[in-house]
């Protein structure tokens, strides 16, 4: 069966939908955690073990994730990452104790983890190379939708079902979502563009001796980590700073993450635009980073405002601007990246940058556990994205094609 636009354009929509169930599975847990504290016992720094835990599941599972996504193909590697997913999302709904929490919150982290290099190869593979700048964008903006509705969804859910029976809400969603791409992916072939070399069968290390792939490697680190302090952290920013609790969190949260929504779209339609115009792709991509970068600086100023709505907006800003710099340094991964090396690159920088979330979000709950407030986490949230920008101008003088 060949790929017409139209299919084409159903097997996006289904991508991004993955995309979203992606988010909306593991931030269950944060909208939630007022709840889940009181009914479990748990203090901010068990919150800050519980959210360590499930980066270091992404990270480890990472690992893997790039070799078995161009092993399975895209069409199964879909299959196989949403579904497992989904069970690991719907088994926190019969976890009682600490360890259980555990078990189910790194089981949850090691299945995501295939989300990001399947959702790659899914847009490399069905989309010519001037297209996917734009599919890249797209996709962090429909991403950054399920931030917008969990929080209005998932405390609906709560008060139906109970925080339990939210979790295996989500489950049983994302369990019909492989049926349907299976069912719809089925006598698809895709012939291999020749952009699109098969993956080469060099051993892992191979990209680790490659200076591209720490340059893209520490700017994950250093630009992912506030991404996932205010995933995992920012409910709980809201119930101190303004005493915000269940469904009065939904509309603040939701906003707030149409910056990163827009912040996408913005991105992607800019890195476009200036290119058209001429700008190189080194400058195009410096200049989109360092205005995002730019954006981050309104985060310290979230503690000063009496207005939550204020903060909202502040955070909206803020949220945009991390997601303009994730979007541009997607795309330079394809600018200096071989074809060949797309997947697994793209797999180790992410796993880089949830081993950077991994070590902020355990240091957040010490840091409130100590009185200290979200000033010191706010301030390395600004500067991270400076630093990440003059790692790369230093690792990647030029931008050439790959």
């Amino acid at each position: 069966m060949e790929l017409t636009p139209r299919r084409r354009n159903l097997l996006f929509a289904f991508a991004l939908t993955a995309g979203v169930l992606n988010l909306v599975d593991r931030q269950i847990i944060s909208v939630l955690k007022p709840t889940i504290s009181a009914d479990l016992g748990w203090s901010d720094n068990d919150y800050g073990t519980l959210a360590a835990w499930f980066q270091a599941g992404v990270a480890g599972g990472l690992l893997l994730a790039g070799w078995i996504v161009d092993r399975l193909g895209w069409k199964w590697a879909n299959t196989v990452g949403v579904a497992a997913w989904s069970l690991a999302a719907l088994t926190h709904g019969w976890s009682r104790s600490m360890a259980q929490f555990l078990l189910c919150r790194v089981t949850l982290g090691a299945t995501e983890a295939m989300g990001t290099p399947a959702g790659m190869k899914t847009m490399i593979t069905i989309f010519a190379p001037h297209q996917r700048s734009t599919a890249i964008g797209l996709s962090n903006a429909f991403t950054s939708l399920g931030a917008i509705l969990a929080p209005l969804a998932i405390p609906l859910a709560a008060v139906a079902w109970g925080w339990r029976g939210t979790f295996v809400a989500a489950g049983l969603v994302g369990l019909v979502w492989a049926g349907c791409w299976w069912a719809v992916t089925r006598g698809i072939t895709i012939a291999e563009r020749q952009d699109n070399a098969p993956v080469s069968e060099a051993p892992q290390g191979s990209i680790l001796r490659e200076r591209r792939t720490w340059a893209i490697a520490v700017a994950k680190i250093l630009s992912d980590a506030t991404w996932w302090l205010l995933l995992f952290w920012m409910p709980d920013y809201f119930n101190r700073q303004f005493g915000l609790t269940g469904l009065d969190l939904g509309p603040p949260l939701a906003v707030a993450y149409c910056g990163s929504a827009a912040g996408s779209l913005l991105s992607g339609m800019a890195g476009t635009a200036m290119q058209r115009r001429g700008w190189s792709t080194r400058a195009t991509r410096q200049a989109v980073m360092l205005v995002s970068s730019c954006c981050v600086l309104a985060l310290p100023f979230t503690l000063m405002t009496h207005s939550y709505w204020w903060a909202v907006a502040l955070l909206a800003l803020t949220l945009a601007g991390h997601q303009g710099f994730s979007t541009s340094l997607f795309a330079l991964i394809a600018d200096i990246v071989p074809p060949r090396q797309i997947g697994r690159v793209t797999s180790f920088g992410s796993l880089c940058g949830n081993i950077g979330g991994m070590v902020l979000t355990k240091v957040a709950g010490l840091v409130l556990t100590a009185g200290l407030g979200y000033g010191p986490l706010f301030g390395f949230g600004v500067s991270s994205y400076f630093l990440a920008l003059m790692w790369l101008r230093w690792m990647v003088p030029e931008s050439r094609p790959a």
